[in-house]
């Protein structure tokens, strides 16, 4: 449906590996925005290997990647400020399966799937899966997580790519909703 339009209309040809300075700002799946702080040489069995040192903004975690595994751990340039609006278009749009009926075991992976893959689209279906599902019954534990976990990836890149606060965000993605929504 619309999803799969937006994301058709953001995807690319294959374009020559990303390189990042120092002081860039990345993404990395299932972690979110961080900052490349150096550049380093290690020799990793007998071979000298390039790694981009990346702190994570959310919680200072550093993470070594080797700069020729760009592609493959799926580190990536965050989302332009043009592209917000498509983003926002994916929280507003319906779910394209019905997700109550499953058990939450199901729905757990599937939606750990989905961050893992480093997409911003795909974390915006599920924070706006679990959003709405939490309009209506209580989310597991597991899920309540994975809430958090997108809702936090979520604000953290669009606030990056608006350049404005968490805060402002958080309420732009909340009034994408219906008015009677649960606790935060």
């Amino acid at each position: 449906m619309i999803e799969k339009k937006v994301k058709e209309g953001v995807k690319s040809d294959k374009a020559p590996m990303r390189t990042f300075k120092v002081g860039d700002l990345a993404v990395y799946p299932a972690h979110g925005v961080g900052e490349i702080m150096a550049i380093e040489s290690r020799v990793v069995n007998g071979e000298k290997h390039d790694f981009y040192i990346m702190k994570v903004i959310e919680n200072g975690m550093t993470i070594m990647i080797p700069t020729n595994n760009v592609e493959s751990v799926g580190l990536r340039d965050v989302i332009p400020k043009k592209d917000v609006d498509k983003v926002y278009a994916v929280m507003k749009s319906k779910k394209e399966a019905n997700t109550e009926n499953q058990n939450w075991n199901r729905r757990y992976r599937e939606y750990m799937d989905k961050i893992k893959t480093g997409s911003l689209y795909d974390v915006a279906e599920v924070f706006r899966d679990l959003f709405l599902l939490k309009l209506t019954k209580d989310l597991s534990f597991g899920e309540r997580k994975l809430y958090d976990t997108a809702q936090i990836l979520l604000v953290r890149e669009l606030s990056t790519a608006k350049k404005t606060d968490e805060e402002t965000i958080l309420t732009e993605i909340e009034s994408l909703f219906p008015a009677e929504k649960a606790d935060n």
